[in-house]
């Protein structure tokens, strides 16, 4: 390992020298704790006796080498202070880990798994220009397994439920909750312990490799949700590690987080090194293809508040990391979950910016739903509301999130979110998905909001699949399904999103109405998308497209098929003349139309 690297915060690879490295029968277990008086290691192999570790390097970093050592046998180190105390500690370097509440480290071979996707990694982009349609899941509580005690399916079992599941409903990359290891369920994983461990909740390392190997060679991407602010406070893990604060801020006012959580260190060299060994880890090892990272406002300013300052040396961790996994992995997509007005998150780290790929677009979320919530009657007074997105879009590159934050306490489900009454919910709920899917930007739904679901996410129970027997669900699954699909088969709708000439608004100064309208374009296609967000009516509504001779329909949000109540023709058309086509415009309906 590069020493003077590791300890200024250049390196990427400090896995493969830290933690348990398996090689045949031998282990060499290396652990780095600069203040420890000494440390030993105990696990099943000497019957969780202690064998003393001894000093290397600068004797700061400790190390044994044992023989007859197999894949799956638990250890821990004891790690002593300075006042002769001592702590049994998980590996924070570890390639597995137990489940909970147990908390040891398990010993993992890293090289049994061949890999099968070097189709899928020769082609694979970052979908700048091209359809990115995002399934976030947990993948504890997505499908229940009635043979487990938990419920939980493995990560092989999930990826032959799933993958035939994506393909149906035309999504072609899926965003998976932390997998790191963590102690509490109800942490969803942002709150881990086990860094370089896949929760053991859902198998081994093999198992996870099969799930995403499996993913790649049916063509969907896989996006790890990586935590790179904060951890587990269990003194069994990382905090208070050598019995200073080795991963955490010494500084009581800036060491806690918000969640209760220990904020990282992002100062300290060894920290950094220790973080962007594990990105980089997830993306060598086991072939994700994106990093969507967790609460970047908590990094960009001091524990997320912009009057406190800019953390400049958070900043510049991240700028060196995203800059490095870009060089190494042009097509990996790094998105950043990020609630702030900071300029330049996705802009190059050559040019001054933070380096991702995407932002997480909640300006437009909160908006939209907003705006959702809203009587009808008043939706004139916010009607620009929905034209404000449009105003910004173009200083970032975005992506648009209706994620499980959306779904969870007490916020209420995304079609519960729409204003009226059961039956009155649905037509605005297609709507609303039509306007997603037709809108600028990359495209992510948490698991469910493609059932309607009207109950609240909860990590200990699997969706409403039955929902499905009732009509209005049944149609609005189908909705979705035919949705998806065409955004990912019609090319003007994300090839050009992050520039300008692949949008062009036709109609936005409808206040008294609520109609909205605008053009996509990739050059070659033209498609526009109409809606009525009002409760009213419109008979007989001249959209201006200009040039063209027909409007062909492609998907109407109020096809009786889906649970609307108007029939349509197959192959439906309405004559351009003189720069206009007369469209009707039931309440809280869309229209998705390709210009001929």
């Amino acid at each position: 390992m590069d020493y003077y690297g590791f300890y200024t915060g250049k390196i990427f690879d400090a896995y493969k020298f830290l933690g348990c490295r398996l090689t045949g029968n031998k282990a060499v277990f290396t652990v780095f704790a600069p203040a420890a008086q000494k440390v030993g290691l105990i696990g099943e192999f000497n019957g969780w006796t202690e064998t003393p570790m001894e000093k290397i390097y600068n004797g700061q970093f400790w190390q044994i080498t044992l023989d007859n050592m197999k894949d799956g046998m638990l250890y821990k180190y004891r790690i002593y202070k300075n006042d002769g105390s001592c702590t049994d500690h998980c590996d924070p370097y570890g390639y597995g880990m137990e489940l909970r509440p147990q908390s040891a480290s398990v010993v993992r071979d890293l090289n049994s798994y061949t890999f099968h996707d070097e189709k899928w990694m020769k082609k694979r982009t970052d979908c700048k220009n091209s359809p990115l349609n995002i399934y976030e899941m947990h993948l504890g509580s997505w499908k229940m397994n009635k043979n487990d005690e938990n419920g939980w399916y493995t990560y092989a079992e999930t990826a032959d439920l799933l993958i035939p599941y994506l393909k149906e409903y035309g999504y072609n990359y899926v965003e998976v909750l932390p997998v790191s290891e963590h102690p509490s369920d109800d942490s969803w994983g942002y709150q881990g312990t086990g860094y370089f461990s896949p929760t053991s909740r859902y198998g081994t390392v093999n198992d996870l490799k099969y799930f995403i190997d499996q993913c790649h060679l049916n063509d969907i991407g896989v996006i790890l949700d990586f935590v790179p602010v904060h951890f587990a406070v269990d003194n069994y893990a990382l905090a208070d590690f050598d019995g200073t604060q080795l991963y955490e801020y010494p500084n009581s006012d800036v060491s806690v987080s918000s969640w209760g959580s220990k904020n990282f260190n992002h100062s300290r060299g060894e920290v950094q090194s220790f973080l962007q060994s594990n990105a980089n880890y997830w993306l060598a090892e086991y072939h994700f293809d994106g990093l969507r990272m967790d609460a970047i406002n908590n990094i960009i300013y001091w524990q997320g508040d912009p009057q406190r300052g800019i953390n400049v040396n958070a900043t510049e961790f991240l700028k060196n990391m995203n800059r490095y996994i870009k060089e190494t992995y042009p097509t990996v997509i790094l998105a950043a979950e990020d609630s702030s007005a900071y300029a330049g998150v996705t802009k190059k780290t050559e040019e001054g910016g933070l380096g991702f790929d995407y932002k997480w677009d909640m300006g437009w979320m909160n908006d939209t739903l907003e705006y959702f919530r809203t009587d009808p009657l008043y939706r004139g007074r916010d009607y620009h509301k929905l034209t404000f997105s449009m105003q910004y879009y173009y200083d970032e590159h975005f992506l648009l999130p209706f994620s499980h934050d959306e779904v969870v306490h007490g916020k209420a489900t995304i079609i519960q979110k729409m204003f009226g009454e059961y039956d009155g919910k649905f037509p605005q709920a297609r709507a609303l998905y039509l306007y997603m899917m037709t809108h600028p930007g990359k495209k992510l739904n948490f698991m469910g909001t493609e059932l309607a679901m009207f109950r609240e996410w909860d990590e200990k129970r699997e969706l409403d699949w039955d929902i499905l027997k009732y009509p209005l669900h049944d149609a609005f699954h189908h909705y979705i399904q035919s949705l998806n699909k065409l955004y990912l088969e019609h090319p003007s709708l994300s090839a050009l999103d992050f520039d300008r000439s692949g949008f062009q608004w036709l109609d936005c100064h409808q206040e008294e109405k609520a109609i909205y309208a605008f053009m996509r374009s990739d050059g070659k296609e033209k498609t526009a998308a109409v809606f009525n967000f009002s409760g009213e009516d419109i008979e007989d509504y001249e959209l201006p497209v200009g040039e063209g001779h027909e409007l062909k329909l492609l998907i109407a949000s109020d096809m009786d098929c889906y649970g609307g109540e108007t029939s349509y023709k197959k192959g439906q058309s309405w004559k351009i003349k003189n720069g206009k086509a007369v469209l009707k415009m039931p309440a809280f309906s869309g229209k998705l139309l390709d210009l001929k």
